[in-house]
């Protein structure tokens, strides 16, 4: 936190500008990638996703309309209804019509990896069973320091993103209750730490 802080002195000492997430991302229709066949079968390789709590729904070996991302051209997968979403680096194929593919917009000086932190910040849920994207979710705004700050932010992050997934495979190989126990109170200081890296003052004086 004392590295954030310096940072953030150093960077944006009057405050951090807020924009809308319309500003910095793009969003995709998945029509074209929608799979053709629910016949999954785990001996295929292309996996078929949800934006739900699932994920991987299953695979399939339709080679049509396959979406194309990677790491170093991933992609946030986004539950127009729900608003759930996922990072995604590897290509696939979907199975709903009610999702948006979203990626950094060209011409915006934003890492990718700190709005989908950022994102995982917004305390909404919807309240009717209605798309969010367009008209509700892309207006809300985020934190937008400059780019050193934002890639501290994402260090961080990453790191306690990386110590939960070596914890979580650890418990499904013992399944012991210490290892439970471990698994949830990191997932606890990665909420704590995620929010307080997220929340800035709102910006006084345009940042330099």
């Amino acid at each position: 936190m004392s590295r954030i802080n310096d940072l953030i002195a150093e960077y944006c000492p009057n405050g951090v500008e807020y924009r809308e997430l319309a500003e910095l991302v793009d969003y995709q229709q998945p029509s074209p990638y929608i799979v053709s066949s629910t016949n999954y079968d785990d001996s295929f390789s292309l996996p078929v996703l949800t934006a739900g709590q699932s994920f991987i729904l299953g695979y399939s070996d339709d080679d049509q309309g396959i979406f194309y991302a990677s790491a170093e051209r991933p992609v946030i997968i986004f539950d127009d209804f729900t608003t759930s979403f996922h990072w995604v680096d590897f290509d696939f194929k979907v199975k709903s019509s009610a999702i948006k593919m979203l990626r950094i917009k060209p011409d915006v000086d934003c890492s990718f990896r700190y709005v989908y932190y950022a994102m995982s910040c917004i305390q909404y849920v919807p309240k009717e069973h209605s798309r969010q994207w367009i008209s509700i979710y892309s207006t809300f705004k985020i934190p937008v320091p400059p780019l050193p700050v934002q890639e501290e932010i994402v260090r961080i992050l990453d790191s306690f993103s990386s110590l939960e997934a070596e914890l979580e495979a650890e418990l499904e190989a013992e399944l012991e209750a210490e290892l439970e126990a471990e698994l949830e109170a990191r997932r606890k200081q990665y909420a704590y730490y995620r929010n307080e890296l997220l929340t800035f003052e709102r910006v006084v004086t345009v940042c330099i």
